[in-house]
């Protein structure tokens, strides 16, 4: 086999393109197959709604370390969301209103004794298994482990959806170790955790820090070329995309999320439990949507029951006479992105004299690229297939958000995993020179 190219990546989402850049600035080639007509993965801004709305992933903060760096290596800043001023939450069969910091006062000592554990369990946020005794809370849903603080049924309630956000799914199965992760990952503190979530958006959008570092790589970029099967051998790999061209390297990076991993054919086949995660697959399989509604309203934020085709959402952007709220569910079945009927009914329950005019967003669940929105894992995936997924296969690296060690979950996650699989391959071509 004649190899023309040093490395293949599959994917340019931030991942990709963090590993694209660090190993073409050490002189390495890379090129990169993309299945879609675009970079930037599972976040994606778009021109809707007379503005560029983020229909993917989001937000960013300076607890995430790496994409915090990659934002400062391009000189791109942050842009605040509003503070809100209102609340709405359904709990007990029926509506709440109250001022927007309410709702936290609610939810505080809840997750505060939910999280006691974090620090001791996960002192290491980027060493997840540093302390061995995380593997002992990893078969426990956040479900259950909420149940047993035997709150009132207001706060149990508001919990339970909070945490079907932050899963963006369904929390019966949803990892309490994935809990614990993210608030080690801010250093132990919920409410933190929770502004790292929603709070700050990219100067510029995604688009931009993705443009950036594609920008700062020499790689050879193919998008539209939709990998179909990855074959390796001494000699190292080719990987075949849908149109039957043949590329050749002598490493692969597979950017694929979990829920797509099982899209391709691996020779040999990728280890049985590489297998078995990716048939499982991961819980975010939500959706998020992006809801224009008649008037200016106040600035509020509104938690609807953990079961409703949408259970969260927040005003975003002010106009003169509209409001463009943010909006989330747990299940991406559920909700259809262009059925503003359906959206009116669900909305009217939670904010009371709303009227929807034009609803937007994307199926990530539907996304054959994607088939899941951001990676949040079920239980026994922490003890059992995050090493496993991380260790390469000879000359195959699987590398994404999916797979990180800190914020999984996020872009930050991404980059980390990003970076940490290019030095893997690097070590691995500087071994077989």
């Amino acid at each position: 086999m004649s190899t023309t190219t040093d490395v293949l990546i599959i994917g340019a989402g931030f991942a990709g393109l963090t590993a694209a850049r660090e190993l073409t600035q050490q002189g390495r080639t890379v090129k990169i197959l993309e299945a879609r007509d675009r970079i930037a993965g599972r976040t994606w801004v778009e021109e809707r709604m007379g503005r560029g709305l983020e229909l993917g992933g989001t937000w960013v903060h300076w607890v995430q370390p790496h994409v915090w760096a990659e934002m400062t290596r391009y000189g791109i800043g942050v842009v605040a969301g509003p503070e809100f001023e209102k609340a709405y939450w359904w709990a007990d069969g029926q509506l709440h209103e109250g001022p927007a910091e309410r709702v936290l006062e609610i939810i505080d000592e809840p997750n505060k004794r939910l999280l006691e554990q974090t620090r001791e369990l996960i002192p290491l946020p980027y060493q997840p298994l540093s302390n061995p005794a995380v593997k002992g809370v990893d078969q426990e849903s956040v479900s259950s482990r909420i149940d047993a603080l035997n709150l009132d049924e207001e706060a149990r309630q508001l919990l339970r959806t909070f945490w079907s956000l932050n899963f963006n799914g369904k929390i019966e199965d949803a990892a309490f170790t994935q809990a614990l992760r993210w608030c080690s990952a801010a250093s132990g503190d919920w409410m933190l955790m929770f502004e790292a979530c929603a709070t700050y958006k990219v100067q510029g959008g995604t688009a931009a820090l993705a443009a950036a570092i594609l920008a700062d790589t020499t790689a050879d970029l193919h998008l539209n070329s939709v990998v179909k099967r990855v074959e390796q051998n001494d000699a190292g790999v080719t990987v075949t995309t849908a149109d039957g061209a043949v590329h050749s390297a002598k490493a692969v990076i597979v950017t694929l999320p979990l829920n797509a991993l099982d899209s391709v054919e691996f020779s040999p086949a990728l280890s049985e439990g590489k297998q078995a995660a990716a048939a499982r697959g991961q819980a975010g399989l939500g959706a998020k949507l992006w809801i224009k509604v008649k008037g200016k309203w106040d600035r509020f934020v509104a938690f609807g029951a953990e079961d409703w085709p949408i259970n969260f959402v927040q005003s975003e952007y002010f106009d003169e006479d509209t409001t463009t709220l943010v909006a989330f569910g747990p299940d991406g079945h559920a909700v259809d992105v262009e059925d503003t009927e359906a959206a009116q009914a669900v909305l009217e329950k939670l904010v009371p004299g709303i009227e929807v005019l034009e609803i937007t967003g994307h199926s990530w669940v539907g996304d054959e690229f994607a088939k899941s929105t951001w990676p949040m894992h079920y239980t026994g995936y922490l003890s059992e297939s995050l090493e496993e997924m991380q260790r390469p296969e000879g000359n195959v690296f699987l590398a994404g958000s999916d797979y990180a060690n800190g914020w999984g979950g996020f872009i930050d996650g991404a980059i980390e995993s990003g970076l940490n699989t290019a030095r893997a391959v690097t070590g691995k071509l500087d071994r077989h020179k």
